[in-house]
C-alpha cells in the first residue's frame, strides 16, 4: 500500500481513538457507577495466570497497572463458528483458530505504537500447553494459528487458547506479553449495528462462493448492517472485488477499505457527542472482546487510551514480519533472520528504524534520525499463505491484487 495512504489511515484511526476515549471518559463521568458497572459486566475476563510459558513481564502497580511501563498487547481474532457465524462464514473444517494475530507495542513514554502482524500460516515450534481438561499437550511443529486450537482443546476454551498462543509468542520471540485480548468473530455485527451501519460504495457486485456460505452484495452505494459487514469482511472466494483470486492479500485490501469507511462514519456521525449512540457503541465493543483482568477493567482501559491520545499519527507504525516460503511446503511461510531484530527491539522498548528521536542536526530537515521523512507503516512480507479453510493461497504479489479502479471505498460526500 502506498505510504501516503497508510499515513492517512493511521491519522484517521488516531483521531477516532482520541475522540472515542474522550467520549468514554465523559460518559463514565456523567453516568457514574451505573455506567461503569454496566461496561465492566460486558467484558469477558480471560485470566491466563499460571498457564503461560516464556519471559515474565515486570510486575504492574495494582492501583495503576499501565503507568511507567511499556506494553506488549497480543490481539487475537478468532474464527470460532456458531449460530449466525456458521451461516455467514460456512461450517469450516472443525476447531477454532486465531484468524488474526497482532502484537501491539506501546512505548513506556506513550509516544509511539508499533503493531507487528504474525502470519497465521507461519511454521513454528509450538511449546507444550496446559489444557482445559487438566492435561498438557506435547510440543509440536506446525502452523502458528494451531496454538490457539491446541490450547482451546475439545472445550474450545478461549482462555486456554489465548494462553497457548501467548506461550508460543513468548518462547519464539523473547518478548514478554503484558496483556492480551481475544476479539470474537461475531462481535463486529453489534458494533456496526450500534453505529447504524457503515456506508460504502462498491464498484461491482460481490458474490461469495456458496461452499463458503451464501453471501452477496450489489454494486453501488449502500449501508452495510452488521450481518452484511461480517460477510463482506470474511469473503475470500467467489466473484467480484478480487474474490476470483482467492487471496488473503485482496481480502486485506477490502478489509482496509471497510476500516476507512467505518472510521469516517465515527468521525462524521457525532458518535462521541451523542450519548445514547456512544453508549451503545462502547457496549457493543466491550461485548466483542475477552481480555486479561487488566484490560477488562473499563477505568484502566480508559486511562490507557487517554494516555495515548496525543500520539503523533506518524509514530503509529505497522510492521509486517519478514517471511519466506517454507522449504517443506510452499503454501506455508517461515520467519527470516531479520525477524530477530524486530523482537529484540520490542523487548528493549526501542523505536523502529527511521523513527528514532531526531537529533538537533536532523530535526531541522523535518526527517527522522535516518533522514527518512516521518511515515506510517514499515516493512512488507512475501511468500504464500492459506485461508481459513487451510487451503493454499496464491502468492501475495502485486499480480494478485485487483485493479485500483475495482477496489471498494468510502462514498463521496
Amino acid at each position: 500500500m502506498p505510504r501516503h495512504l497508510r499515513n492517512q489511515r493511521s491519522h484517521h484511526v488516531a483521531r477516532a481513538v482520541a475522540l472515542l476515549v474522550v467520549g468514554v471518559l465523559a460518559l463514565v463521568a456523567s453516568g457514574g457507577a451505573a455506567a461503569y458497572l454496566d461496561f465492566k459486566h460486558q467484558i469477558g475476563v480471560s485470566d491466563v495466570s499460571g498457564l503461560v510459558q516464556g519471559p515474565t513481564p515486570s510486575p504492574a502497580d495494582p492501583d495503576d497497572p499501565f503507568t511507567g511501563r511499556s506494553l506488549n498487547i497480543l490481539v487475537l481474532g478468532t474464527d470460532l463458528r456458531g449460530g449466525e457465524n456458521t451461516e455467514i462464514a460456512g461450517a469450516g473444517d472443525g476447531g477454532m483458530r486465531s484468524d488474526t494475530t497482532m502484537l501491539v507495542h506501546i512505548s513506556g513514554d506513550r509516544k509511539r505504537i508499533e503493531v507487528v502482524s504474525i502470519p497465521r500460516d507461519s511454521l513454528v515450534d509450538i511449546p507444550s500447553c496446559k489444557l482445559p481438561d487438566g492435561t498438557e499437550s506435547g510440543a509440536t511443529y506446525g502452523m502458528f494459528n494451531g496454538a490457539f486450537t491446541i490450547g482451546g482443546g475439545a472445550e474450545e476454551d478461549l482462555t486456554y487458547a489465548a494462553a497457548c498462543t501467548i506461550s508460543a509468542v513468548q518462547t519464539l520471540t523473547g518478548v514478554p506479553v503484558t496483556n492480551h485480548m481475544v476479539v470474537k468473530m461475531d462481535g463486529v455485527v453489534d458494533v456496526v449495528d450500534a453505529l447504524g451501519g457503515v456506508r460504502m460504495c462498491l464498484p461491482e457486485p460481490l458474490v461469495q462462493d456458496p461452499d463458503y456460505g451464501r453471501f452477496e452484495l450489489p454494486a453501488g452505494e449502500q449501508t452495510l448492517d452488521g450481518r452484511q459487514a461480517i460477510g463482506y469482511l470474511r469473503a475470500r472466494h467467489g466473484t467480484g472485488l478480487g474474490l476470483e483470486v482467492g487471496s488473503d492479500l485482496t481480502r486485506i485490501e477490502r478489509q482496509q477499505a471497510f476500516v476507512d469507511a467505518l472510521v469516517r462514519q465515527v468521525l462524521h456521525q457525532n458518535v462521541v457527542t451523542s450519548s445514547p449512540r456512544l453508549y451503545r457503541t462502547i457496549r457493543a465493543i466491550l461485548q466483542a472482546i475477552s481480555a486479561d483482568p487488566g484490560l477488562a477493567d473499563p477505568a484502566a482501559l480508559a486511562g490507557l487510551a487517554y494516555s495515548i491520545r496525543n500520539i503523533d499519527p506518524a509514530k503509529i507504525v505497522f510492521t509486517e514480519l519478514p517471511v519466506v516460503a517454507a522449504p517443506s511446503d510452499p503454501n506455508r511461510v517461515v520467519w527470516t533472520e531479520d525477524a530477530t531484530a524486530i523482537w529484540e527491539r520490542l523487548a528493549a522498548d526501542e523505536p523502529p528504524p527511521g523513527h528514532e528521536t531526531p537529533s538537533p542536526s536532523t530535526s531541522a530537515g523535518g526527517g527522522g534520525a535516518s533522514g527518512e521523512p516521518s511515515g506510517g507503516a514499515s516493512g512488507s512480507s512475501g511468500g504464500s499463505g492459506t485461508g481459513e479453510d487451510g487451503g493454499p493461497t496464491p502468492s501475495n504479489t502485486p499480480e494478485s491484487s485487483p485493479s485500483p479502479s475495482l477496489l471498494p471505498g468510502v462514498c463521496a460526500d
